[in-house]
């Protein structure tokens, strides 16, 4: 398994789109934390780019790449290695090279014009993105056979996660404003990985203003240490949950 990783992720970081998609947020980063002197408004910019490209881009480059992958995950399996091993060794290449793409090109001018906690937490909410975005990418190959309709799928997905969602919890607030709603909501928030890495980041930034109604929950109930604990938690269920359905489907999969 190891070898597989080892050649997909060399592979994957002479990418062109692995490249421009690094050094674009390397320029993003250095630009928006050099024109304000205010480290928070800094990051909370950075925060607002990574909620909005991150998502989208590693859930479709990744479903692209695993379908474009198709004929070579086949030859794999010719050989005598697991199906199981084949499809995580996949997975672990082409997110280690989204990784490192996002912490270079993130990771390196924060950590170098703010190192702080929060510049920390941005770096590991955008990894986290990645990591469950990536694997949603998974899902999605194993579930269709077709490019096309993976690729729409991932579409809708990337748009009802980082649009629809919030318009529909908007809706169940005000539906159900006049009941003890509070506690439903902070599992509600759990079925959206950009809320959470948006919470996560509030939290570890103490902006009251800025946290909105879900925010101010997870401070009301929760407390930031343990707010920041549970975020953490449910993002790295994003991962775990697609990654165990992938290769369940996987194995039974006619190839």
């Amino acid at each position: 398994m190891n070898t597989i990783v080892k050649y997909i992720t060399l592979d994957l970081i002479k990418n062109k789109i692995i490249i421009i998609y690094t050094l674009l947020l390397g320029v993003i980063s250095f630009s928006v934390l050099s024109i304000d002197s205010n480290s928070s408004k800094g990051l909370l910019s950075l925060l607002n780019i990574t909620l909005l490209f991150v998502p989208i881009i590693s859930i479709l480059f990744a479903t692209i790449y695993f379908f474009n992958s198709s004929e070579f995950i086949e030859l794999l399996l010719s050989q005598p290695v697991k199906r199981k091993t084949v499809l995580l060794a996949e997975y672990s290449g082409l997110s280690t090279a989204l990784c490192a793409a996002y912490a270079v090109g993130i990771g390196i001018p924060t950590i170098i014009l703010t190192p702080s906690p929060a510049a920390l937490v941005l770096l590991v909410s955008g990894l986290l993105l990645t990591l469950s975005f990536t694997a949603l990418a998974l899902l999605v190959f194993v579930l269709f056979k077709d490019k096309t309709k993976g690729i729409g799928a991932s579409i809708i997905i990337s748009l009802f996660l980082s649009l629809l969602f919030d318009g529909l919890l908007l809706i169940f607030i005000y539906s159900f404003g006049e009941y003890p709603i509070e506690k439903p909501i902070l599992g509600i928030i759990a079925l959206n990985p950009i809320d959470l890495a948006r919470i996560l980041m509030l939290l570890q930034l103490d902006v009251a203003v800025l946290m909105g109604y879900s925010g101010a929950l997870f401070k009301k109930f929760l407390g930031s240490m343990a707010g920041s604990a549970y975020a953490i938690i449910c993002m790295m269920l994003w991962v775990i949950v697609p990654l165990f359905l992938s290769v369940k489907i996987f194995r039974k999969k006619d190839l």
